[in-house]
């Protein structure tokens, strides 16, 4: 049996960080202990992996992707092959894409799309929520159908064209309570954005600035709170996914002080980036367009106190990304705009630099963000999600105090700019083991294509 012991690094967890060697037998974790302790379970087989120095975090989850998806008249530049690439050389070993049923077409459609757009060309695991955008008896019934296949989580949109009702979302709800399901949902409202941006159109106001003029932390703050009524009703929990602003979260508050149980994202672009940047010259500011859009200071300050007291549940990346050819096609026209930007490859060097290394949280708080939380929130724990026997065997190597600069040409996702351009980071991802392989050495992908699907079970955070 393959044998690896991983000596000499700190193991990380949700709840404390601790000396360990880690034993692996295979595709699982066999131990983990002391250096004496599991010295005599290893044999004289077993490869040993010098970690001296290093972090061992349970392998990043990224619950949050957009990859090989048709939208806004062109094509994400990261299909699966390429964007699971960069997230495992990020210390990504998991991901759960959006699979999407188009009007028409029912859940088995969408879930065979993406099937056929991931299997056999990821380089780390992965999964898919359904997003569902057709609803009627038939799509109904198909629901248990979903969660059998390992789809236990599911996308409701309350803006763009994939967009429900109100009365379609509770609908949907009331069949994910009697199914075990949860849903994530966008929150915007629909009807504001629309009555704004065509209010900029009209006065001729057709630049990068309008988009984040036209999309108001006042759209996003009120569609989590309909979300949250209805959510409320069902009694349900729901999912908010990428929050932006204090608006939103003091709303997912309030819910919470009512009884609800509510799970809130975020994403590193929304902690460390500003709407300032929307006002760089020419198409420059195009590059950050995405939705809900980049907030103010005081809205990053807010999302960054709500990590550290526990009341964001995760940091996935929204990773959806356009070349700065394809951002061109809103050049006359901001709502033309692709909307997103590329982050599998950057999320955990960037959590580590600016929450960990400059106190804004504990390297345990990034293990539950990263690791612990999503994979209970997406019913894949205890397999993945921590580091202890029996698991998964998906393990971040993380050296600290380097410095290392973010640059586009250094980058695997196939994009031609980086969205920290110029930025120091104080972490490297050295090692990565994907179940058992080493799947990164020194920095660099050394096996691709290993990934498996995850048939997922019901949430249990």
């Amino acid at each position: 049996m393959n044998r690896k012991l991983l000596k000499g690094g700190t193991m990380v967890s949700g709840s404390g960080s601790v000396p360990a060697d880690v034993l692996i037998e295979g595709e699982k974790i066999a131990a983990v202990g002391t250096g004496e302790e599991i010295g005599r379970l290893a044999d004289g087989d077993t490869e040993v992996v010098d970690v001296s120095g290093c972090l061992l975090f349970p392998g990043f989850i990224d619950a949050h992707t957009h990859f090989d998806l048709h939208v806004a008249g062109t094509v994400t530049a990261d299909d699966f092959e390429t964007g699971t690439r960069a997230a495992v050389r990020g210390g990504t070993t998991t991901i759960v894409d959006f699979g999407t049923q188009y009007p028409g077409e029912t859940l088995a459609d969408g879930l065979k799309n993406w099937h056929e757009k991931a299997d056999g060309k990821c380089s780390c695991d992965y999964g898919f929520h359904m997003s569902i955008t057709d609803w009627n008896p038939s799509v109904s019934r198909e629901i248990d159908d979903m969660m059998e296949q390992g789809v236990s989580s599911f996308k409701l949109y309350m803006t763009y064209d994939t967009q429900v009702d109100d009365e379609t979302i509770f609908a949907i709800l009331r069949r994910l309570k009697e199914a075990g399901g949860i849903t994530g949902v966008h929150c915007e409202n629909s009807g504001m954005i629309a009555a704004l941006q065509a209010e900029a159109k009209a006065a001729g106001r057709m630049g990068v600035s309008s988009h984040p003029a036209t999309r108001p932390a006042a759209a996003e703050a009120e569609a989590i709170g309909r979300l949250l009524r209805l959510a409320e009703v069902v009694d349900i929990p729901v999912v908010v996914v990428h929050l932006t602003c204090r608006e939103g979260y003091d709303v997912i508050m309030e819910a919470r002080r009512r009884g609800q149980k509510v799970y809130a994202e975020t994403c590193p672009q929304y902690l460390l980036m500003d709407d300032s940047l929307y006002r760089l010259p020419g198409m420059e500011g195009a590059k950050y367009v995405c939705a809900p859009p980049l907030r103010g200071k005081a809205d990053q300050e807010c999302l960054w106190r709500a990590l550290a007291a526990g009341d964001i549940q995760t940091v996935s990346t929204d990773h959806c990304s356009f070349t700065t050819e394809q951002k061109l096609l809103g050049k006359d026209d901001f709502t033309k705009i692709p909307g997103g930007m590329p982050g599998v490859e950057t999320r955990g060097v960037l959590l580590y630099t600016c929450g960990v290394d400059q106190g804004r949280i504990s390297q345990e708080k990034m293990c539950q963000v990263l690791s612990e939380n999503p994979a209970r929130l997406y019913g894949m724990f205890p397999e993945k999600g921590l580091i202890a026997p029996g698991s998964d065997a998906d393990i971040a190597v993380l050296r600290t105090g380097v410095e290392d600069v973010i640059t586009a040409d250094g980058q695997l996702q196939n994009v031609d700019y980086a969205p920290f351009e110029g930025m120091k980071v104080t972490a490297r991802v050295e090692q990565v083991f994907l179940r058992g392989t080493q799947v990164v050495k020194d920095g660099r992908v050394a096996v691709e294509r290993a990934g498996r699907f995850v048939n997922r079970g019901k949430y249990n955070l």
